[in-house]
């Protein structure tokens, strides 16, 4: 059985095993698992064979990310890019939800965001000018010693304008500040408090508990929100502060892309047309319960969730820490699979040979064995059944392989 798998290097079992006929539904995040991570994502690329796999899989396929589909520094950028123009990437659009969930599209790139107010997308839509403000004058200071061409250039690269998840990402400043971690530390902890900031305005603005700060990575939740992963021992920890819709998490799109699904299969969406994640239970436990309620046992896909931030560690206190952007779509996954015997599949794909330094798996110099230290560990709840050390580009010909024995061009 596949869920009883952990730290299974056998994909090819694995593709094997999903060739069997039965119905299969392949749940993907994307930076990190079909491309690399940069630390610039205006540098991100996609590769043709990919694109081409997702074609042959729809119907068993959709992407569920924090990044978004559409701006300047969305994924759809990306497909035309390697496609050469938007003429020929139509019907090749990545099918699914983005910005943890609030932005729908399809394979054409319709785009629309399910349960979001008009007075929040204003709001969002003045964020990233206070973001890009903030960090000027963060970055202009002169014990940096960067020069005012190279603040604007780190400015325009960290601050993602995203229309629904205003993004500030520091990956290139860690790259600036390297052997300055104090300095990058600091910002971190600003930045973490001009993202309070923002909710403290939002809800002067009748806009109460409408967004969250998503931390990327980070060290799970407190009663606070998501936990800082502070830099440390050459690592960036958090790099990514992104303010989001209140209810914009994975795992609440995991049950919106279900209910898509469903209608695809039984010509009703079995949670209604309106659901989304923005009316969707906020507990794992909640989550399951609705699914059970709602879907049909004999309707409900084997599922293989697909993603690459999933953290481990000790805190500074000496406790168990567990987080990453992926665990809790992939927890659900995990979960789902036992409430309905699917027989589900965690797939971790290793991106850490990116340009981001992040933990990665590892070989056991006695046993051969993979070890997933800061990733996973021995008790945690999510199991990863299926890991792939080579990173994107052994996941993309994983696909491209899985793609022929279950796929059909359409």
């Amino acid at each position: 059985m596949l869920r009883t798998q952990y730290l299974s290097t056998g994909c090819d079992r694995l593709a094997e095993s999903l060739a069997d006929g039965r119905p299969t539904l392949i749940i993907q995040d994307l930076d990190g698992v079909c491309m690399g991570l940069v630390g610039d994502p205006l540098r991100r690329q996609v590769d043709a064979a990919y694109l081409a796999a997702c074609r042959r899989l729809r119907g068993h396929f959709f992407v569920l990310t924090n990044g978004e589909h559409i701006g300047r520094r969305g994924m759809n950028g990306i497909v035309e890019r390697c496609l050469g123009g938007a003429r020929q990437a139509a019907g090749r659009y990545l099918p699914g939800l983005a910005a943890g969930g609030v932005q729908w599209q399809d394979v054409d790139g319709a785009v629309s965001h399910p349960g979001v107010s008009d007075a929040e997308m204003r709001f969002l839509a003045g964020v990233p000018e206070r973001a890009r403000r903030f960090l000027t004058e963060f970055l202009g200071r002169p014990g940096h010693g960067l020069a005012p061409s190279q603040v604007a250039t780190l400015v325009d690269a960290a601050v993602l304008d995203n229309r629904v998840s205003p993004t500030v990402n520091i990956n290139v400043v860690f790259e600036a500040l390297a052997g300055r971690e104090g300095r990058y530390g600091e910002l971190q902890r600003q930045l973490q408090a001009f993202m309070a900031a923002l909710l403290d305005d939002a809800a002067g603005q009748g806009l109460k508990d409408a967004f969250f700060v998503h931390l990327a990575p980070n060290l799970g939740r407190d009663g606070d929100g998501e936990r800082l992963a502070p830099s440390r021992d050459g690592m960036a920890g958090t790099t990514d502060f992104q303010f989001m819709l209140s209810g914009a998490i994975k795992e609440a799109g995991v049950l919106a892309l279900l209910n898509r699904h469903f209608a695809r299969c039984i010509g009703s969406p079995p949670l209604g047309a309106d659901f989304s994640v923005r009316t969707a239970p906020r507990s794992m436990a909640g989550l399951l319960d609705l699914a059970e309620s709602a879907f049909a046992r004999r309707w409900m896909p084997r599922i293989v969730g697909v993603g690459d931030t999933v953290t481990s560690s000790w805190d500074a206190d000496g406790r168990r820490t567990r987080g990453g952007s992926d665990r809790g779509f992939l927890h659900l996954v995990q979960e789902l699979g036992r409430r309905f015997g699917t027989d589900n599949a965690v797939l971790f794909v290793d991106s850490s040979g990116g340009e981001v330094r992040r933990p990665g798996l590892k070989r056991d110099p006695h046993t051969g064995g993979i070890v997933a230290e800061g990733i996973s560990d021995a008790e945690d709840p999510l199991r990863l059944n299926f890991v792939l050390p080579g990173g994107h580009r052994q996941y993309v010909d994983f696909l491209v392989g899985l793609a022929g024995r279950i796929g059909r061009v359409p």
